[in-house]
C-alpha cells in the first residue's frame, strides 16, 4: 500500500512529463488503496497497527470484511463527502456571483498596475477574509477574481501562491479558518478566543515575511489587464445586479460559519443551505427574463461550469491518505513521533512539515488520539497539554501553515492546483522555499512570544 501511495504520488508531482491528469491518478491510487487494503486485510490488521481495528474489537466487533468495506470505508467517506459538498458548493456560488459579473465590483476597484502593490492588497485581503471564511473558500473567490485581471498565466501562478501562503496563514489564527484549527476547537483543546490571541501574531509573522519574499525575489515586470471574453466587454447586467449579487454571495459565504456556530452541524451543510437560498432567491428572480438569461444566469448554469477534476482529485487523494489511516500507517508514524520526540516545538513542526505529504487532517485527528487534554490540576511538562497548552496552540500553527510547503499540501493549495492548472515542479522549484521560511518565521515568533514575552 505503501509502494502504491509514493508511486502514485510520483505521478501526480510529474503530471507535465506523462501527461496524466492528476485527477485521475488520484482516483486510481485511492481504489487501489482501499482494494489491496480489502483483499490483504487479514495479514495487515494482524500486524497490529491500526488503531481503529482496535477500538472495532474493544467495542465487539469481530467481521473484518465488515470492518474494512462498511465500518472504515463509509466512515471515512462521509468525512470526505464533507469537503467535496463544501467545495462544490462554495465554487458553485462563487461561479454565480461571477456569471452576474459581480466580480467587476472589485476588479474595477484594483486599478494598479504595479506589481508589488497588487501583491501586497492581493495577499493581506487574503489573510484577513480566510480568518472570517475559511482558506479554502478564500481561495477559490481570490483566484476568480485574479483570472479577471492578470492576463501572464506565471504571473497569475504566483499570485495565486501567494492567495495560498497568505490564506493558510490566514486560516491557521481563527476557530473557524482551517479544518484542523475547528477540530481542535470542537475537540474542546482551544478556545476560541485563545487561538486567536495566540496565533494572530505569527499568522501574520508568516504572511508579512512570505510576500515580503515574494516582493523581492519572484514578481518581475508589471501587471497587464487581460483582454475581456466578447461577453464580458460590455456589461450585460446592471450595477444593480452586480453589486446585489455580490453582497448576496458574500453574505452566503459569511454565514456558513454562523450556521455552524448556531447548529453544531459541520460546514457543509452550512454551505448548501447557503446555496440553496441563491438559487430559490435566482430562479424567481429569472421568471420574468429572456430565455436567455435564464440559461446563462441559473444556478444551474454555475454547477456545469464547476471544475469537476478538482473535485474527482479531492476524492481521490482524501480516499488514498483514508486506507493509509486506517490500515494503520499514520498511526505507527504518530507512535514513532511520540517516543522519539519529547520536545513539543520539534514535534509539531515535524507535524507540519509532514502535513505539507500527507493530509493534515488525519495527522491533526491522530495527535488528539495520542495526547488527551490534561486537567487544571496538571504540572510541569503535563501543562503543555491542557486546555490552551502550547502544544494544542502551536500545533494548530504548524498543521494549518506547513501545507503551504507544496502545492498538495493543504485544501487551499490543492483548489489552486486545480483551478490555475498550477505545475507541481514549478511550485516546488518557485514557491516552497518562500512557504518554508515564512512557516520558520512564524513559528520562532511564537516560540519567542510564549517563552521570552
Amino acid at each position: 500500500m505503501l509502494v502504491v501511495f509514493v508511486v502514485g504520488y510520483g505521478l501526480i508531482v510529474s503530471e507535465h512529463v506523462n501527461q496524466i491528469n492528476k485527477a485521475a491518478t488520484a482516483l486510481l491510487i485511492g481504489t487501489v488503496l482501499w482494494a489491496l487494503y480489502a483483499l490483504g486485510g487479514d495479514e495487515i490488521l494482524a500486524m497490529g497497527a491500526s488503531v481503529s481495528w482496535k477500538d472495532y474489537t474493544a467495542a465487539g466487533g469481530s467481521d473484518l470484511v465488515a470492518f474494512i468495506t462498511h465500518h472504515e470505508l463509509f466512515h471515512h467517506l462521509s468525512d470526505i463527502a464533507s469537503i467535496l459538498f463544501f467545495l462544490i458548493g462554495a465554487m458553485t456560488i462563487v461561479e454565480l456571483v461571477d456569471k452576474y459579473q459581480g466580480f467587476r465590483i472589485i476588479t474595477s476597484k484594483i486599478k494598479s498596475d504595479n506589481v508589488i502593490r497588487l501583491l501586497w492588497i492581493i495577499s493581506i485581503l487574503t489573510f484577513f477574509m480566510s480568518a472570517v471564511l475559511d482558506n479554502l473558500t478564500t481561495t477559490i473567490v481570490l483566484i476568480t477574481v485574479l483570472k479577471k485581471i492578470i492576463t501572464k498565466q506565471e504571473n497569475r501562478w504566483v499570485f495565486a501562491s501567494v492567495v495560498v501562503l497568505s490564506a493558510n496563514a490566514g486560516g491557521a489564527w481563527s476557530p473557524i479558518g482551517d479544518v484542523t484549527t475547528i477540530m481542535l476547537w470542537i475537540g474542546g483543546q482551544v478556545t476560541a478566543s485563545h487561538i486567536v490571541g495566540s496565533l494572530i501574531l505569527p499568522s501574520l509573522v508568516n504572511m508579512l515575511v512570505s510576500t515580503m519574499l515574494f516582493s523581492f525575489f519572484v514578481v518581475k515586470g508589471q501587471t497587464v489587464r487581460p483582454v475581456l471574453p466578447a461577453n464580458e466587454i460590455s456589461a450585460f447586467t446592471s450595477r444593480r445586479e452586480q453589486v446585489f449579487m455580490l453582497i448576496l454571495g458574500t453574505l452566503a459565504l459569511v454565514s456558513v460559519p454562523v450556521f455552524k456556530t448556531l447548529t453544531h452541524l459541520p460546514p457543509f451543510m452550512g454551505m448548501l443551505f447557503s446555496l440553496s437560498v441563491m438559487w430559490i432567491m435566482t430562479d424567481r428572480y429569472l421568471k420574468k427574463r429572456s430565455a436567455e438569461d435564464k440559461r446563462t444566469l441559473t444556478v444551474t448554469a454555475a454547477l456545469k461550469a464547476v471544475d469537476i477534476p478538482t473535485i474527482l482529485f479531492f476524492l481521490g487523494i482524501l480516499s488514498a491518505v483514508a486506507a493509509l489511516q486506517s490500515a494503520g500507517h499514520l498511526d505507527i508514524l504518530s507512535i514513532y513521533l511520540k517516543e522519539s520526540i519529547s520536545n513539543i516545538y520539534v514535534l509539531n513542526m515535524l507535524i507540519g512539515g509532514l502535513s505539507a505529504i500527507v493530509d493534515n487532517v488525519p495527522l491533526v485527528a491522530a495527535s488528539m488520539g495520542m495526547y488527551s487534554i490534561a486537567g487544571v490540576e496538571a504540572t510541569g511538562a503535563a501543562m503543555d497539554f491542557m486546555q490552551n497548552g502550547h502544544f494544542w496552540t502551536f500545533l494548530a500553527y504548524c498543521a494549518g501553515t506547513g501545507g503551504s510547503m507544496l502545492i498538495i499540501g493543504s485544501a487551499s493549495g490543492v483548489a489552486a492546483m486545480g483551478l490555475e492548472k498550477i505545475n507541481f515542479m514549478w511550485y516546488l522549484r518557485r514557491i516552497s522555499w518562500i512557504a518554508l521560511l515564512g512557516y520558520l518565521a512564524g513559528a520562532l515568533t511564537y516560540y519567542l512570544q510564549t517563552n521570552w514575552f
